[in-house]
Protein backbone atom coordinates (compact mmCIF):
# COMPACT_ATOMS: atom_id res chain seq x y z
CA UNK A 1 0.00 0.00 0.00
CA UNK A 2 1.26 3.47 -0.83
CA UNK A 3 -0.06 6.90 0.14
CA UNK A 4 0.10 10.00 -2.08
CA UNK A 5 -1.11 13.60 -1.81
CA UNK A 6 -2.86 15.43 -4.65
CA UNK A 7 -2.39 19.17 -4.25
CA UNK A 8 -4.80 21.92 -5.25
CA UNK A 9 -3.71 24.53 -7.77
CA UNK A 10 -4.45 28.20 -8.24
CA UNK A 11 -4.09 30.32 -11.37
CA UNK A 12 -1.87 33.31 -10.72
CA UNK A 13 -2.90 34.43 -14.18
CA UNK A 14 -5.23 33.01 -16.83
CA UNK A 15 -5.70 34.34 -20.34
CA UNK A 16 -7.75 32.82 -23.15
CA UNK A 17 -6.06 33.53 -26.46
CA UNK A 18 -8.28 31.68 -28.93
CA UNK A 19 -10.53 28.74 -29.69
CA UNK A 20 -9.60 25.70 -31.76
CA UNK A 21 -11.77 23.93 -34.31
CA UNK A 22 -12.21 21.01 -31.90
CA UNK A 23 -13.80 23.32 -29.31
CA UNK A 24 -10.84 23.52 -26.95
CA UNK A 25 -9.69 26.99 -25.91
CA UNK A 26 -6.09 28.13 -26.26
CA UNK A 27 -4.82 29.50 -22.95
CA UNK A 28 -1.79 31.20 -21.48
CA UNK A 29 -1.59 30.96 -17.70
CA UNK A 30 0.64 30.61 -14.67
CA UNK A 31 -0.25 27.69 -12.41
CA UNK A 32 0.82 27.30 -8.79
CA UNK A 33 0.31 24.31 -6.49
CA UNK A 34 -0.65 24.97 -2.87
CA UNK A 35 -0.53 22.84 0.25
CA UNK A 36 -4.24 21.92 0.44
CA UNK A 37 -4.36 18.31 -0.74
CA UNK A 38 -6.50 15.22 -1.13
CA UNK A 39 -5.01 12.01 0.30
CA UNK A 40 -5.07 8.86 -1.79
CA UNK A 41 -4.03 5.33 -0.86
CA UNK A 42 -3.32 2.63 -3.42
CA UNK A 43 -3.02 -1.14 -2.98
CA UNK A 44 -2.36 -3.79 -5.62
CA UNK A 45 -4.78 -6.73 -5.57
CA UNK A 46 -4.62 -10.19 -7.09
CA UNK A 47 -8.22 -9.84 -8.20
CA UNK A 48 -8.43 -7.79 -11.43
CA UNK A 49 -10.35 -4.54 -11.71
CA UNK A 50 -10.52 -1.17 -9.95
CA UNK A 51 -12.17 -0.68 -6.57
CA UNK A 52 -12.49 3.00 -5.70
CA UNK A 53 -13.93 4.40 -2.48
CA UNK A 54 -14.18 8.00 -1.32
CA UNK A 55 -14.71 9.83 1.97
CA UNK A 56 -17.20 12.16 0.26
CA UNK A 57 -20.42 10.30 -0.59
CA UNK A 58 -21.28 12.87 -3.28
CA UNK A 59 -18.21 11.89 -5.33
CA UNK A 60 -18.83 9.09 -7.87
CA UNK A 61 -16.65 6.01 -7.49
CA UNK A 62 -17.06 4.59 -10.97
CA UNK A 63 -15.88 5.49 -14.48
CA UNK A 64 -17.17 9.05 -14.02
CA UNK A 65 -14.34 9.69 -11.56
CA UNK A 66 -11.03 10.89 -13.04
CA UNK A 67 -9.14 8.67 -10.59
CA UNK A 68 -10.91 5.62 -11.99
CA UNK A 69 -10.29 6.80 -15.56
CA UNK A 70 -6.57 7.37 -14.92
CA UNK A 71 -6.08 3.94 -13.33
CA UNK A 72 -8.09 2.19 -16.04
CA UNK A 73 -6.17 3.91 -18.85
CA UNK A 74 -2.72 3.03 -17.54
CA UNK A 75 -3.59 -0.51 -16.50
CA UNK A 76 -5.09 -1.27 -19.90
CA UNK A 77 -2.05 0.22 -21.65
CA UNK A 78 0.21 -2.11 -19.66
CA UNK A 79 -2.08 -5.12 -20.02
CA UNK A 80 -1.85 -5.94 -16.32
CA UNK A 81 -3.89 -8.89 -15.09
CA UNK A 82 -3.89 -7.66 -11.48
CA UNK A 83 -6.19 -5.10 -9.91
CA UNK A 84 -6.00 -2.09 -7.64
CA UNK A 85 -7.84 -0.77 -4.59
CA UNK A 86 -7.92 3.02 -4.22
CA UNK A 87 -9.30 5.19 -1.42
CA UNK A 88 -9.72 8.94 -1.92
CA UNK A 89 -9.87 11.13 1.18
CA UNK A 90 -11.41 14.27 -0.33
CA UNK A 91 -10.26 17.60 1.15
CA UNK A 92 -10.17 19.89 -1.90
CA UNK A 93 -13.67 21.29 -2.57
CA UNK A 94 -15.32 19.74 -5.60
CA UNK A 95 -15.76 21.83 -8.79
CA UNK A 96 -14.14 24.89 -7.20
CA UNK A 97 -11.55 25.96 -9.77
CA UNK A 98 -8.75 24.25 -7.82
CA UNK A 99 -8.18 21.26 -10.17
CA UNK A 100 -8.89 18.74 -7.41
CA UNK A 101 -10.09 16.06 -9.82
CA UNK A 102 -7.21 16.66 -12.23
CA UNK A 103 -4.69 16.49 -9.40
CA UNK A 104 -6.23 13.25 -8.12
CA UNK A 105 -5.93 11.81 -11.64
CA UNK A 106 -2.30 12.90 -11.96
CA UNK A 107 -1.33 11.32 -8.64
CA UNK A 108 -3.11 8.14 -9.72
CA UNK A 109 -1.07 8.02 -12.93
CA UNK A 110 2.14 8.30 -10.90
CA UNK A 111 1.00 5.71 -8.35
CA UNK A 112 -0.20 3.11 -10.86
CA UNK A 113 3.02 3.58 -12.82
CA UNK A 114 5.02 2.85 -9.66
CA UNK A 115 2.88 0.00 -8.26
CA UNK A 116 2.94 -1.98 -11.49
CA UNK A 117 6.56 -1.09 -12.36
CA UNK A 118 5.55 0.34 -15.76
CA UNK A 119 8.61 2.56 -16.06
CA UNK A 120 6.79 5.40 -17.80
CA UNK A 121 8.43 8.83 -17.88
CA UNK A 122 6.68 12.00 -16.72
CA UNK A 123 6.37 12.97 -20.38
CA UNK A 124 4.53 9.74 -21.14
CA UNK A 125 2.28 10.22 -18.11
CA UNK A 126 1.49 13.76 -19.29
CA UNK A 127 0.43 12.42 -22.70
CA UNK A 128 -1.90 9.95 -21.02
CA UNK A 129 -3.16 12.66 -18.67
CA UNK A 130 -4.11 15.00 -21.51
CA UNK A 131 -6.65 12.41 -22.66
CA UNK A 132 -8.40 12.85 -19.30
CA UNK A 133 -8.27 16.63 -18.94
CA UNK A 134 -6.31 19.72 -19.97
CA UNK A 135 -5.10 20.41 -16.40
CA UNK A 136 -3.81 16.88 -15.79
CA UNK A 137 -0.40 17.29 -17.49
CA UNK A 138 0.36 20.28 -15.27
CA UNK A 139 -0.71 18.31 -12.20
CA UNK A 140 1.60 15.46 -13.25
CA UNK A 141 4.49 17.95 -13.27
CA UNK A 142 3.42 20.13 -10.33
CA UNK A 143 5.15 23.13 -8.83
CA UNK A 144 4.99 26.47 -10.61
CA UNK A 145 4.60 26.53 -14.38
CA UNK A 146 3.60 28.48 -17.45
CA UNK A 147 0.91 26.54 -19.32
CA UNK A 148 0.12 27.25 -22.97
CA UNK A 149 -1.74 25.57 -25.82
CA UNK A 150 -4.76 23.92 -24.22
CA UNK A 151 -2.70 23.57 -21.05
CA UNK A 152 -0.34 20.83 -22.22
CA UNK A 153 2.63 23.01 -23.22
CA UNK A 154 4.40 23.43 -19.89
CA UNK A 155 7.40 25.52 -18.92
CA UNK A 156 8.67 25.03 -15.33
CA UNK A 157 9.14 28.30 -13.42
CA UNK A 158 10.96 29.23 -10.21
CA UNK A 159 8.98 28.70 -7.03
CA UNK A 160 6.70 31.51 -5.94
CA UNK A 161 8.33 33.92 -3.44
CA UNK A 162 7.60 33.28 0.26
CA UNK A 163 4.00 34.14 1.10
CA UNK A 164 0.80 32.71 2.57
CA UNK A 165 -2.43 32.15 0.66
CA UNK A 166 -6.06 32.13 1.80
CA UNK A 167 -8.53 30.11 -0.27
CA UNK A 168 -12.20 31.06 0.11
CA UNK A 169 -15.04 29.35 -1.76
CA UNK A 170 -18.62 30.65 -1.87
CA UNK A 171 -21.43 28.11 -2.11
CA UNK A 172 -22.14 28.55 -5.83
CA UNK A 173 -22.05 26.16 -8.77
CA UNK A 174 -19.97 27.31 -11.73
CA UNK A 175 -20.23 25.09 -14.86
CA UNK A 176 -16.93 25.49 -16.69
CA UNK A 177 -18.52 25.07 -20.11
CA UNK A 178 -20.92 27.94 -19.51
CA UNK A 179 -18.09 30.21 -18.36
CA UNK A 180 -16.14 29.68 -21.58
CA UNK A 181 -19.32 30.05 -23.66
CA UNK A 182 -20.13 33.37 -22.01
CA UNK A 183 -16.56 34.58 -22.52
CA UNK A 184 -16.77 33.69 -26.22
CA UNK A 185 -19.86 35.88 -26.51
CA UNK A 186 -17.93 39.01 -25.47
CA UNK A 187 -16.66 41.22 -28.27
CA UNK A 188 -13.49 42.16 -26.37
CA UNK A 189 -11.98 42.11 -22.90
CA UNK A 190 -8.76 43.08 -21.14
CA UNK A 191 -5.98 40.50 -21.11
CA UNK A 192 -3.52 40.01 -18.24
CA UNK A 193 0.21 40.33 -18.94
CA UNK A 194 1.10 36.72 -18.23
CA UNK A 195 4.69 37.04 -19.43
CA UNK A 196 5.32 40.01 -17.13
CA UNK A 197 4.25 37.76 -14.28
CA UNK A 198 6.59 35.03 -15.51
CA UNK A 199 9.45 37.56 -15.45
CA UNK A 200 8.50 38.56 -11.89
CA UNK A 201 8.65 34.92 -10.78
CA UNK A 202 12.08 34.58 -12.33
CA UNK A 203 13.19 37.64 -10.30
CA UNK A 204 11.51 36.26 -7.14
CA UNK A 205 9.54 39.52 -7.05
CA UNK A 206 6.30 39.02 -5.09
CA UNK A 207 5.11 42.57 -5.82
CA UNK A 208 5.57 41.94 -9.55
CA UNK A 209 3.64 38.68 -9.33
CA UNK A 210 0.77 40.40 -7.55
CA UNK A 211 0.71 43.40 -9.89
CA UNK A 212 0.12 41.02 -12.80
CA UNK A 213 -2.62 38.88 -11.28
CA UNK A 214 -5.43 38.48 -13.80
CA UNK A 215 -8.07 35.97 -14.89
CA UNK A 216 -10.27 36.66 -17.91
CA UNK A 217 -12.79 34.03 -16.78
CA UNK A 218 -13.56 36.14 -13.72
CA UNK A 219 -15.14 38.72 -16.01
CA UNK A 220 -18.10 36.43 -16.66
CA UNK A 221 -18.15 34.32 -13.49
CA UNK A 222 -18.14 37.32 -11.14
CA UNK A 223 -20.91 38.96 -13.17
CA UNK A 224 -23.16 35.99 -12.35
CA UNK A 225 -21.88 35.58 -8.79
CA UNK A 226 -21.19 38.86 -6.95
CA UNK A 227 -20.02 36.82 -3.94
CA UNK A 228 -16.67 36.51 -5.71
CA UNK A 229 -16.06 40.25 -5.71
CA UNK A 230 -17.22 40.52 -2.14
CA UNK A 231 -14.72 37.90 -0.96
CA UNK A 232 -11.92 39.63 -2.84
CA UNK A 233 -12.80 42.91 -1.12
CA UNK A 234 -12.81 41.19 2.28
CA UNK A 235 -9.38 39.66 1.69
CA UNK A 236 -7.89 42.94 0.52
CA UNK A 237 -9.38 44.81 3.48
CA UNK A 238 -7.78 42.23 5.81
CA UNK A 239 -4.28 42.71 4.45
CA UNK A 240 -3.99 40.72 1.23
CA UNK A 241 -1.58 42.25 -1.27
CA UNK A 242 -3.64 40.75 -4.08
CA UNK A 243 -6.78 38.67 -4.62
CA UNK A 244 -8.17 36.80 -7.63
CA UNK A 245 -10.57 34.04 -8.64
CA UNK A 246 -8.92 30.73 -9.53
CA UNK A 247 -9.76 28.88 -12.75
CA UNK A 248 -13.38 29.17 -13.81
CA UNK A 249 -14.35 29.69 -10.17
CA UNK A 250 -15.71 30.09 -7.77
CA UNK A 251 -12.81 29.86 -5.28
CA UNK A 252 -11.04 33.15 -4.58
CA UNK A 253 -7.48 33.33 -3.27
CA UNK A 254 -5.71 36.11 -1.44
CA UNK A 255 -1.93 36.45 -1.25
CA UNK A 256 -0.43 37.63 2.05
CA UNK A 257 3.14 38.48 3.02
CA UNK A 258 2.97 36.48 6.27
CA UNK A 259 1.09 33.56 7.76
CA UNK A 260 -0.20 35.43 10.81
CA UNK A 261 -2.01 38.06 8.74
CA UNK A 262 -3.37 35.35 6.45
CA UNK A 263 -4.80 33.30 9.31
CA UNK A 264 -6.44 36.37 10.83
CA UNK A 265 -7.98 37.23 7.46
CA UNK A 266 -9.18 33.64 6.99
CA UNK A 267 -10.96 33.77 10.34
CA UNK A 268 -12.66 37.04 9.41
CA UNK A 269 -13.80 35.81 6.00
CA UNK A 270 -15.12 32.55 7.44
CA UNK A 271 -17.09 34.41 10.10
CA UNK A 272 -18.56 37.10 7.84
CA UNK A 273 -19.48 34.98 4.79
CA UNK A 274 -20.30 34.39 1.97
CA UNK A 275 -17.41 31.89 1.82
CA UNK A 276 -18.30 28.41 3.08
CA UNK A 277 -14.85 26.80 2.72
CA UNK A 278 -11.81 28.75 3.91
CA UNK A 279 -8.22 27.47 4.07
CA UNK A 280 -4.85 29.01 4.87
CA UNK A 281 -2.16 27.40 2.72
CA UNK A 282 1.32 27.93 1.27
CA UNK A 283 2.74 27.47 -2.22
CA UNK A 284 4.22 24.01 -2.75
CA UNK A 285 7.94 24.12 -3.50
Amino acid sequence: MIKRYAHAKINLSLDVTGRRDDGYHEVCMVMEMVSLADELTFEKTEEPGIRLTCSDPSVPCDEKNLVWQAADMLMKSAGTAEGIRIHLDKRIPHAAGLAGGSSDAAVTLHAVNDIFDMGMTDEELCRHGLKIGADVPYCVMGGTALAEGIGEKLTPLPAMPDCAVVLARPDVDVPTGKVYHDLDSLESYAHPDVYAQVDALRRSDLDGVVQNLGNVLEIVTAADHPEIGRIEEQLMAQGAVGALMSGSGATVFGIFRDRMTAEKAAGYVKKEGPAVDVFTVEPVR
